[in-house]
């Protein structure tokens, strides 16, 4: 019998006092990283509600939502610093004492909060400010996300990982349900300016979280310096992998064409008639149905078949988008928005298993920020296109359309990526190696 290996205890990551640490201070934050959110996407609704923006297309004035627009118009506020900044946040991340990186992107965080809170408390919110403020906190982000994700392998040992990340999947939904739900009554309630201070005061938990941590040091292995050739490294590493190549183009169009969430303040003002209470519950759906199954992964030991499961995952994702379009009744389309989230946290968590296993760990903050690029960049530049396309169609149509796109992109995925298709838990894929698969989709 001494050859069996033992199995891996339940919820084995939180046995690790400094994940365990880092866990609940981020448990904190998101909550109030999603009032801030919730509360911003709200404020642009209430600054453009009624009006409408001229277009003249070929001697023809088209009259746009402006409302619709300067919801998708915000995913584009996010989206920018990303692609200008993860990048090298991934190479920092590689370079400098991860830990270190948490701590004080959580600071400059906190810090542009408490502006954002003053600003709307004093009466001195606008819209301009909601953009730089949106933009400045998703470039802190750009450097935070790299060094946080590329931290848990390091305090975490490499058996509990799967059960880290469905950990961490658990965290940030559990955020998602209470967050809307506590911002949409603060809102309806209180002034908008008090969740913003709310978010504010949580970073705080984070900080003091990471001071606790026994941690100290930079990544293991190859030594890296900040130069060209060490952004490029990365980019290099991630392209040539072709499995995690694979699972960032899936994730990009799927959150690229699935992306609904920004549309919420439209289906829950103009669609389903439920006003700010109603649209602060429905926007806990997705989360519950992360959370629901965050929990049955957590208690999983493995997930065998990850490949096909992934792409079955993200599939239904994209049926359930079409279901969330196409219904104006809140209890349907409250269970299909779980669905979402449901589908999403499967194939979040074998995406990230994936990822982290088979990248070395002096990679593994470059590998993140290039995932960065993808991960946040598909849902934002989503919110735009569905900004667009709900401006001149309705929020229905945009939804429909793209969870129609989404199983589309899955089926050519699928196709072209023979790898992913038979990928298995246990399966060896070196970092170096040699893919006869296509290299563009």
């Amino acid at each position: 019998m001494g050859g069996r290996t033992a199995p891996t205890p339940r919820l084995a990551a939180l046995r690790q006092r400094d994940y365990r640490l880092l866990w609940s201070g981020q448990l904190v934050s998101t909550i109030g990283t999603q009032m801030q959110l919730i509360a911003v996407n709200w404020n642009v609704y209430e600054l453009l509600k009624g009006t409408s923006f001229q277009l003249d297309l070929f001697g023809h004035h088209v009259a746009l939502n402006s409302a619709a627009l300067g919801l998708g118009t915000i995913g584009l506020a996010r989206v920018i610093p990303i692609v200008l900044f993860a990048l090298l946040g991934g190479v920092l991340a590689d370079i400098h004492d991860r830990r270190l990186v948490v701590l004080w992107t959580q600071v400059l965080a906190a810090l542009l909060a408490a502006a954002l809170a003053a600003a709307a408390l004093s009466g001195h919110s606008s819209l301009a400010l909601l953009y730089v403020i949106t933009s400045l906190t998703a470039a802190v982000g750009a450097f935070e996300q790299p060094a946080e994700q590329a931290l848990v392998p390091q305090i975490v040992p490499r058996a509990y990982l799967t059960n880290a990340i469905s950990l961490n999947q658990i965290n940030w939904q559990v955020g998602t349900i209470v967050g809307p739900a506590l911002a949409g009554v603060l809102i309806s309630q209180l002034a908008i300016g008090v969740v913003y201070a709310i978010n504010a005061a949580s970073y705080g938990v984070v900080v003091a979280a990471v001071l606790l941590m026994s941690y100290r040091g930079a990544a293991r292995g190859e030594r890296t310096e900040l130069s060209w050739d060490s952004l490029v490294e990365g980019l290099r590493f991630t392209y040539r992998t072709r499995l995690i190549w694979s699972t960032m183009l899936l994730d990009f169009f799927a959150t690229f064409f699935s992306s609904a969430r920004t549309m919420l303040p439209l289906v829950a003002g103009q669609v389903l008639g439920v006003g700010a209470t109603g649209y602060g519950v429905l926007a806990t759906a997705q989360s519950v149905g992360s959370v629901v199954t965050g929990i049955a992964l957590s208690l999983r030991r493995d997930i065998y078949h990850q490949g096909p499961v992934l792409l079955v995952s993200v599939a239904v994702y994209g049926l359930a988008t079409v279901l969330f379009g196409a219904s104006d009744v809140f209890a349907l389309s409250y269970v299909a928005f779980a669905l979402t989230g449901a589908a999403d946290t499967v194939s979040t968590v074998i995406r990230g298993t994936i990822r982290q296993l088979v990248t070395p760990d002096h990679l593994r903050g470059r590998m993140t920020s290039v995932n960065m690029v993808f991960f946040m960049g598909g849902p934002q530049l989503g919110e735009l296109e569905a900004g667009l396309v709900a401006s001149g169609w309705g929020a229905p149509i945009a939804i429909i359309t793209g969870g129609l796109a989404t199983l589309a992109l899955t089926g050519l995925i699928a196709w072209r990526y023979p790898s992913l298709r038979h990928y298995t838990s246990g399966t060896s894929h070196e970092p170096s190696e040699k893919s006869t698969e296509p290299s563009q989709v």
